[in-house]
């Protein structure tokens, strides 16, 4: 029997696991009854456990990311923080602006709605700076680009959603600025610097590095939970119910491809154009383009929010975003690597075109 069937899934269980769970999600919740689907909605029992449960896996998430981050390396690139600083622009403000300007290709509100979302949430917490170390380049740059960007997540996330949906969604969502802020201060910002603080008690510290693929394992099993729960009990009634076109699924899909590239290609000319290294160049690469995923989810899914309830399809762009981005970015970093080892042989480009699959974050 073949082992390559098993040696593909250990290289990419987690992209995997997406794909099929998102599917098996959708599934379930096309099966689900009306009632049932009312009775989860209630708020009440086991709907108010489920409708707490977003807020708690992204706090734990970000929690263990953050507790694996390696930030000793984060003085090598304060040193020069320029790469950072233009990483940090391209993605928080470059791809948010791209994302409003597509929203009126969307054939319906959800999607536009959506794709801000996607657009709008931090660079990710573990998987850029795997991505950056297996083209070779500047884990600093990448490290210090995820904790800029998710630091500025509660100011500037709300900002960007509520100046992109104020005439979409309508006052029925709730999506004041303060209140959101608020949320996502405690639900994002809170549990990335506590994670930060645990990592610096030396014990604690030792356990961290000896078991960071563990750790990551774990984070990543979370949000394949929380990916499933989105699918299953929200994307899949709210598509039993509506009707979504082929067409504009496919335009959704379309522009998060296009915006993921652009800011690529954006992060990448600028790096060139003002001279950093190579390293750097590539770190900017992936750090300026890559969005988080469990942020996203909550922010479409949260019934505090109020999006879900204007925007049921809200959550399908961001799932989209990242799964495109899984594919790109591997296909992207490997080729990087593969360069960097054919022009130097033995050097650490070939390395870290051995290491393992990027995660999630």
């Amino acid at each position: 029997m073949s082992k390559a069937p098993l040696t593909f899934f250990g290289k990419h269980w987690f992209l995997v696991s997406l794909v099929a769970l998102v599917g098996g999600g959708l599934a379930v919740g096309l099966s689900l009854s009306q009632e049932t689907v009312d009775a989860l909605d209630s708020q009440q029992g086991a709907g108010a456990f489920l409708a707490a449960a977003p807020g708690w896996i992204t706090r734990i998430v970000l929690f263990l990311m953050a507790f694996s981050l390696n930030s000793g390396k984060l003085r090598e690139a304060l040193r020069f923080p320029l790469p950072v600083l233009w990483a940090s622009l391209v993605n928080i403000v470059a791809i948010p602006l791209a994302g409003w300007g597509l929203m009126g290709l969307q054939g319906n509100q959800s999607f536009a709605v959506g794709l801000v979302i996607a657009t709008s949430v931090p660079c990710t917490m573990a998987a850029v700076s795997v991505w950056t170390r297996k083209a070779g380049g500047n884990d600093a740059v990448s490290l210090l680009t995820t904790l800029l960007t998710n630091s500025l997540c509660f100011v500037v996330t709300p900002f960007w959603l509520n100046l992109a949906t104020s005439d979409l969604v309508g006052s029925s969502a709730e999506l004041g600025i303060g209140a959101m802020t608020e949320r996502l201060l405690y639900v994002v910002l809170v549990p990335s610097i506590l994670g930060q603080l645990a990592r610096s008690i030396p014990a604690v510290g030792r356990f961290a590095v000896a078991h960071k693929a563990r750790i990551g394992i774990i984070a990543q099993g979370l949000i394949l939970v929380l990916v499933f729960t989105a699918s299953a009990l929200k994307a899949g009634p709210q598509l039993k119910s509506g009707s979504l076109g082929l067409g504009a699924i496919a335009i959704v899909w379309v522009c998060c491809l296009a915006i993921h590239l652009a800011a690529m290609l954006l992060g990448g000319l600028g790096a060139r154009l003002m001279g950093f290294s190579r390293e750097d160049r590539i770190a900017v690469l992936f750090g300026s383009s890559q969005k988080t995923l469990p942020i996203g989810v909550l922010l479409a899914t949260d019934p505090r929010f109020g999006i879900a309830a204007v925007c049921p399809f809200a959550v399908f762009p961001m799932l989209m975003f990242h799964a495109t981005q899984l594919f790109v970015d591997t296909i992207i970093a490997a080729r990087i690597a593969a360069r960097a080892a054919a022009q130097e042989p033995g050097s650490s480009g070939a390395e870290a075109a051995k290491s393992d699959e990027p995660g999630s974050g």
